[in-house]
């Protein structure tokens, strides 16, 4: 009975010992977002995007510019009723290219913001099937605001993550010295 007894202790210790490890990594969320090339050719869209709507807009600006500047110069030769009109219409115009402007730019926002939360949206999707795909329990995430105050290294896939999302493009990595 005794050995019985033995036997039956040493199953359950070598069974509760059996466990299944769970399998764990963490990645630098910013780091895979901003090395994801779909998020790099975004980024340079909406700047080449930006640049071009400014330009544009400078443009207009300097146009407006020399036409008040017209109107300075030959204003004291037109008459007070003449003086106001063409006063109303450059107020007018100044308020619709102000507007153009504004709306131009929140276009612009409202358009690259869209675009980055769509990436962001597939890098987690992505990062869900890696996990599952590579037998991952849990994939913690790491943000600027260092939700993760320490990780073995070893538990680190930010590059073979990023190299993954990128299709196997080797993930160019920057040193902190």
């Amino acid at each position: 009975m005794k050995r019985f007894l033995w036997i039956a202790g040493a199953c359950l210790i070598f069974a509760s010992c059996q466990q299944q490890i769970e399998k764990t990594g963490f990645v630098n969320n910013t780091k895979v977002v901003s090395d994801f090339t779909e998020m790099k050719v975004a980024q340079e869209k909406w700047t080449k995007r930006n640049t071009e709507v400014r330009a544009e807009l400078e443009e207009k600006a300097k146009q407006f510019q020399i036409e008040v500047q017209g109107y300075q110069n030959i204003m004291k030769s037109m008459s007070k009723t003449n003086r106001e009109k063409k006063e109303q219409e450059l107020m007018a115009k100044q308020q619709g290219l102000q507007r153009e402007q504004q709306s131009r730019m929140q276009e612009i926002q409202q358009g690259s913001q869209k675009e980055i939360d769509s990436i962001i949206s597939k890098v987690k999707d992505f990062i869900k099937e890696y996990g599952k795909k590579n037998g991952y329990t849990y994939i913690y995430g790491d943000t600027e605001v260092s939700n993760i105050l320490y990780g073995k290294e070893e538990l680190d896939i930010t590059e073979d993550v990023i190299k993954e999302l990128n299709g196997g493009e080797t993930a160019k990595t920057e040193t902190k010295e």
